[in-house]
């Protein structure tokens, strides 16, 4: 139970923040940028794993879960459990938000800028690169443990960065999830479900390639 409530905790930081700082910087007319929600969207997902990776492995997105089962590197009896675990953290952070920002059309919903297509692309690479660095740190020596924050945390912030304008870089489908289901724009969540667990997905079997001795 205390990894289930560490995963509801940390999804339900990653989402207040990270959310929160689009909203916010709605209502302030730009006061936060695109560049300071990218780097919040970073530090959160960084001190979220300094603060709960001992406890959970600090998932906070089904996609990562999904694919750590698939690579058997997490008990696969424990992975529905941990998804509702984030559902449920993402969808009371996105209820928070709706309470404080009643008046917000989107709640820092993933909309893409073009098309569907380009986005689910985007979407899938993203996560992609994620998921292979989540992989090499994640479970590496206690030094690259230390450092799995950081490197998991600045991944999220660069590819929120170069892709946010275009496809909203959510590489998470419960961050995706929540605000639309809160916020009623729910026209193209297909994309944010299926492209980052298929990029996930696809990240582990190019990990065990390069980690297998010739």
């Amino acid at each position: 139970m205390k990894k289930y409530i560490a995963e509801l905790t940390g999804t339900f930081a990653l989402v207040f923040c990270g959310t929160g700082a689009i909203i916010i910087n709605q209502q302030s007319g730009g006061a936060i940028t695109h560049v300071g929600i990218a780097i919040t969207f970073g530090f959160i997902v960084m001190a979220m794993i300094y603060a709960l990776g001992n406890v959970s492995g600090a998932h906070l997105n089904p996609a990562v879960s999904i694919a750590f089962a698939v690579a058997k590197k997490f008990n696969a009896k424990e992975l529905l459990p941990y998804i509702i675990s984030q559902l449920v953290g993402a969808l009371l952070a996105s209820g928070v938000l709706k309470a404080l920002f009643p008046d917000n059309a989107t709640l820092g919903a993933t909309l893409p800028a073009g098309s569907n297509m380009q986005s689910f692309v985007l979407e899938v690479l993203l996560t992609f690169f994620l998921m292979l660095v989540i992989l090499n740190v994640a479970h590496g020596s206690k030094e690259q443990g230390m450092f799995a924050g950081l490197a998991i945390g600045g991944v999220v912030l660069l590819e929120a960065m170069f892709a946010g304008p275009i496809c909203g870089a959510s590489m998470n489908p419960a961050r995706s999830l929540a605000p639309a289901l809160v916020s009623g724009n729910m026209q193209s969540l297909w994309v944010y479900i299926a492209a980052p667990v298929l990029g996930a997905v696809m990240a582990v079997p190019l990990y065990y390639y390069l980690k297998t001795k010739d």
